[in-house]
C-alpha cells in the first residue's frame, strides 16, 4: 500500500468521527495512522462483534469496513445497521473483485467501494467524498454551501429559458415569506437546488438547511429520525435522541420524496405544520419548533391522495404554495449552460481540462428526450470528461483528447461509476452498456481489465 502523503493532509476532518473494521492488524494500523492525525476520532475493531458495542456507545460519522471478516460478514453487517437506522457513511473494502459482491454492496447501501491493496490516495479520496454527502449526520450535523454559479438572478439555479425564468420569478416572491411550499416536478429536474435557494433567499438563511430523502428511511424509523425519541422509545433506543426538526430549528427542513411518508407520520406532520409542535416518540411532552418546510415530490399528489396513500388535509395544507419545476427537454436552450455549469464544477476534481460543445454535439443533445433530466446530464458530463470527447451513445470521431496524468485517480472514478450503473441494472451488462452509453464490447473490455 502506497502511504504517500497526498494534499488531503490538511482537510478540515477534525469534527468527524471514524470506526475501522478489519480483522488484519497490519490495515488497522495503516488506517489508522493515515486517519488518525485528520479525523476527530478514529477507532479500530477487529470483527463485527468487537465494533457492535462500540457503535452503541458512541456515534460514528464514517463506517470503513472489510467484507470478509471472522464471524458476520461485513455486507450482512451493513444490512444490519441500515436495518437499526445507522444513517453514516460506509465504505467496503475487498481483496476479491467480484460483480456480484460489488452489486450486493452497493444495494445494502455502501458508499463505496475498494479493491485491495488500494493507495493511501483512493482512501482519502473516498473518506472525502463521504463527507462531502453527510448532510444527514445528525450529533455532528455541518452544513456545506454548494459551490454554484448565478443565473436568473438566483444562485444556484442555472438557465435563461422563459420557463426557468418564471420558476425564478415565482421562487423570488415565495422566498421571504414563511409559507410551506411544495415543489413538483421530474425526477432530476432540480428540486433540491429550488429549496435551498429558498432557503438563501429567506429570512433563515442564517439557519441550517436540512435535507430529508423521505424514501432512503425505513417506515419503522422515519418518526424517530423526524421528531427525535426518548430513551427506550422501542428495542433499540438506549439514549433519547433529537430529531431533524429539532436540528433545523431556526432554519429549513426539506423533505425530498414526500410522497413516500407513511400515513402515521403524515398525520403527525401535519400536526407539526399547523401547531409548530412536536412530540418525540415515546415522549408525553411537546416540543416548539420553529422551522420551515419545503416538501418535494415527483408523483402526481392528487393520484396520490385518490388512491388513499396520501393524506388529504395535509396534501391540502402542502398545496398552497406550488412551484412546478420543468423537464430539461422542456427547455434545451439552457443545455449549453448547464454543461458549463458542470465541467467548471467537475474538472477540478477530475482533474481533467473541460471539454469543447461543439454545434453538433450541441444539437444531438437538443433532441434527446432526458428521461433523467438535469441529473442525468451531469452524468454525461462527469462521463464525458472521464472519456475524453462527449459521450452521447457513440465513439468518439477522433481519439482520446490529453487529460490527466493522474490516471490512478481517474479510473477509480470511471470504475465506480460504471459499477454504480450496472448495480442500477441488476448486473445486467447489456442494459448498463446502454445506459452508460457506450457498447457492450467497451463494457466487457473494462470489467474483463478490472477482474470482473
Amino acid at each position: 500500500m502506497d502511504e504517500t502523503n497526498p494534499s488531503h493532509h490538511d482537510a478540515p476532518w477534525q469534527q468527524y468521527s471514524v470506526l475501522i473494521v478489519d480483522d488484519e492488524p497490519g490495515m488497522q494500523s495503516f488506517m489508522q495512522r493515515a486517519l488518525s492525525t485528520r479525523c476527530g476520532v478514529a477507532d479500530c475493531a477487529g470483527s463485527v462483534e468487537q465494533a457492535r458495542p462500540m457503535v452503541s456507545r458512541s456515534h460514528y460519522d464514517l463506517i470503513v469496513l472489510d467484507i470478509a471478516l471472522p464471524g458476520l460478514s461485513g455486507i450482512d453487517w451493513l444490512h444490519e445497521l441500515r436495518d437499526e437506522g445507522y444513517v453514516g457513511d460506509v465504505v467496503l473494502m475487498t481483496a476479491y473483485a467480484d460483480l456480484d459482491t460489488a452489486i450486493d454492496a452497493l444495494r445494502a447501501g455502501a458508499a463505496d467501494f475498494l479493491l485491495k491493496p488500494f493507495s493511501l490516495a483512493q482512501v482519502l479520496n473516498a473518506i472525502q467524498r463521504c463527507f462531502e454527502r453527510s448532510s444527514l449526520a445528525r450529533e455532528n450535523f455541518v452544513l456545506r454551501r454548494e459551490v454554484s454559479t448565478n443565473s436568473a438572478d438566483i444562485e444556484g439555479v442555472i438557465g435563461q429559458s422563459e420557463a426557468m425564468f418564471r420558476v425564478c420569478e415565482r421562487l423570488k416572491r415565495i422566498a421571504p415569506t414563511p409559507a410551506t411550499v411544495l415543489l413538483s416536478g421530474e425526477s432530476g429536474t432540480g428540486k433540491e437546488v429550488a429549496a435551498r435557494a429558498l432557503h438563501r433567499m429567506s429570512p433563515r438563511a442564517g439557519g441550517p438547511f436540512v435535507p430529508v430523502n423521505c424514501a432512503a428511511i425505513s417506515a419503522e424509523l422515519i418518526e424517530s429520525e423526524l421528531f427525535g425519541h426518548v430513551k427506550g422509545a422501542y428495542t433499540g433506543a438506549a439514549q433519547s435522541r433529537e430529531g431533524l426538526f429539532y436540528y433545523a430549528r431556526g432554519g429549513t427542513l426539506f423533505l425530498d420524496e414526500i410522497s413516500e411518508l407513511p400515513l402515521a407520520a403524515q398525520a403527525k406532520l401535519l400536526r407539526a405544520l399547523e401547531e409548530r409542535r412536536i412530540r418525540p416518540v415515546g415522549s408525553e411532552q411537546e416540543i416548539a419548533v420553529d422551522v420551515r418546510v419545503i416538501a418535494a415530490t415527483n408523483r402526481d399528489l392528487k393520484a396520490e391522495v385518490a388512491a388513499q396513500r396520501f393524506r388529504p388535509d395535509l396534501y391540502y395544507r402542502l398545496q398552497v404554495l406550488e412551484v412546478t419545476l420543468p423537464p430539461l427537454r422542456d427547455r434545451p436552450e439552457d443545455i449549453p449552460l448547464l454543461v458549463e455549469h458542470f465541467m467548471a464544477l467537475l474538472t477540478p476534481s477530475l482533474g481533467v481540462p473541460p471539454l469543447s460543445l461543439d454545434p453538433r454535439t450541441q444539437a444531438r443533445m437538443a433532441d434527446y428526450d432526458w428521461p433523467g433530466n438535469v441529473r442525468e446530464l451531469r452524468n454525461l458530463v462527469e462521463r464525458s470528461l472521464i472519456l475524453g470527447w462527449f459521450d452521447i451513445g457513440s465513439e468518439p470521431e477522433i481519439g482520446i483528447t490529453a487529460i490527466s496524468s493522474n490516471a490512478e485517480t481517474l479510473e477509480a472514478v470511471e470504475k465506480r461509476h460504471i459499477l454504480a450503473v450496472l448495480a442500477a441494472s441488476d448486473g445486467n451488462k447489456s442494459e448498463a452498456s446502454r445506459r452508460l452509453g457506450i457498447s457492450r464490447k467497451t463494457m466487457d473490455r473494462k470489467c474483463q481489465a478490472w477482474g470482473i
